[in-house]
This record gives C-alpha cells, sequence and structure tokens, in this order.
C-alpha cells in the first residue's frame, strides 16, 4: 500500500513539482511512527527529486539554480538541527495561511506582470531551506519563488527539482550525522523512494501534453490543498 500510495504522490509530484510528501507523509506516520516517518520521507524525497532532474534534465535554469540553492543549503543544515529543539505546530500554522494567501496573490502577480530579480530568489532560497529543514513538507513555498522569477512548466520543474535535490541532501546528510537517519530507516526510505521516482517519469508525460493555463490551474490546487493540511496538522 505505502508503494502504491507513494506511486501516485510521484504521479503528482511530478506533474507539479511538489505535493509527494503531502500525500505520502500521513501514511508514513501511520506505519512507521512519527519520529522514523520523517528521515524515511527525506530519503523518498531526495529520490523523487533525482527521477525530475533526469527527466527534465535539459529544461534546467542554472543561474536561479545557484542563486536558490547556495544560500539554501547551509539554511537548511541549520533548520535540521534546529528541528530537534524547536516545536514545529505554529510554523504549519504559518505555512498554510501563507500558502492560502499565495493563491490570489499569484493571480494578482501574474496578471501584473510581476517578477522577481535573480538576487531576491536568492533571498528566498535561504529563507525557505531553513523553512525546509524545520519541516517537511514546503515544496508550495518553491512555487511562487520560481515563478514569480518566470519559469513554468518544464523549467519550473527541473530548476525546482535541482534545488530542491541539493537542499534535501543537505538535510539527510544533518539527519544522519545527528543520528536521526539509522540503516533501516533509509532503506525503508529507497525502497519507497523507487515507487516515487517511477511515478515522476508518469508525470513528465501529463506535464507535456497540458496547457500553461491548466498547469497554472493545478498548482492553485496544490497551494489550497497544502494550506488546509498544514493548518490542520499545526492546529492538531
Amino acid at each position: 500500500m505505502v508503494l502504491i500510495v507513494g506511486f501516485a504522490a510521484g504521479t503528482l509530484s511530478g506533474i507539479i513539482g511538489t505535493g509527494s510528501s503531502i500525500i505520502l507523509l500521513p501514511l508514513l506516520v501511520y506505519q512507521f511512527g512519527p519520529h522514523e516517518a520523517v528521515p524515511i520521507m527525506a530519503v523518498a524525497a531526495l529520490m523523487a527529486n533525482v527521477a525530475k532532474v533526469v527527466a527534465w534534465w535539459r529544461e534546467i535554469n542554472w543561474p536561479a539554480f545557484a542563486a536558490y540553492s547556495i544560500p539554501g543549503m547551509p539554511a537548511a543544515a541549520l533548520g535540521a538541527r534546529t528541528l530537534l529543539i524547536l516545536p514545529s505546530h505554529a510554523v504549519d500554522m504559518a505555512l498554510g495561511i501563507f500558502f492560502l494567501v499565495m493563491i490570489p496573490a499569484r493571480r494578482w502577480m501574474r496578471e501584473r506582470r510581476f517578477r522577481i530579480q535573480l538576487w531576491q530568489l536568492a533571498v528566498a532560497g535561504a529563507a525557505i531551506g531553513f523553512v525546509t529543514g524545520i519541516v517537511l513538507s514546503t515544496g508550495p513555498l518553491s512555487v511562487p519563488a520560481f515563478t514569480s522569477y518566470g519559469l513554468t512548466k518544464g523549467a519550473f520543474l527541473s530548476t525546482e527539482a535541482t534545488s530542491s535535490l541539493v537542499l534535501m541532501i543537505t538535510k539527510v546528510i544533518t539527519f544522519w550525522q545527528l543520528g536521526a537517519l539509522p540503516l533501516s530507516s533509509f532503506l525503508r526510505g529507497f525502497i519507497i523512494g523507487t515507487s516515487v521516482m517511477a511515478g515522476a517519469f508518469i508525470g513528465k508525460m501529463v506535464v507535456q501534453r497540458l496547457s500553461i493555463h491548466t498547469f497554472e490551474y493545478l498548482l492553485d490546487a496544490l497551494l489550497f490543498a497544502s494550506g488546509l493540511s498544514m493548518i490542520f496538522e499545526g492546529y492538531r
């Protein structure tokens, strides 16, 4: 069942760039417990991003990747360390509200052709990297950052995946150094990650047939679902 849900989550993530953690994490918590679910999902998410990088390799925007990732990696390591001493409920609530607000905000920025500069993307990378270290599912945070820079469809998926990959590697290494990623959790994450990777390649075939408008609507739907999910998680 975990592998089937992982495949579905990987397919969704391959279509809209993120969302696998939101779908898969509750099942992992039920199956393995909350303490082990986080590092397992970190490994599976890392593998999902590898699949998206391979699928969209030719469309990566390397300047955007560098601007986002260079400040994001040390910030993610700092966030992962902070995770061990900071309760995440308030962060979940704040992120959930932010995701909901970003639905009309993204439309407002798109209608006015609002674009951020490369240095602003670097600032976003540092901030999102830190939050990524604290809470597991922050994929939707990168959606407004990269789309406001002007990326969409394949360029957005590939650049976001490559940037998230290096942040996730930093987070996994930090978990390992702190003793929070035993071999059993790594192997479980690896096995589950293979199903997520397979779904990501299916997602590419779907994206190639989507119009820009449909893709934008799917992103808004993701932000809405993510916002409600994180508000509920923070409230609980």
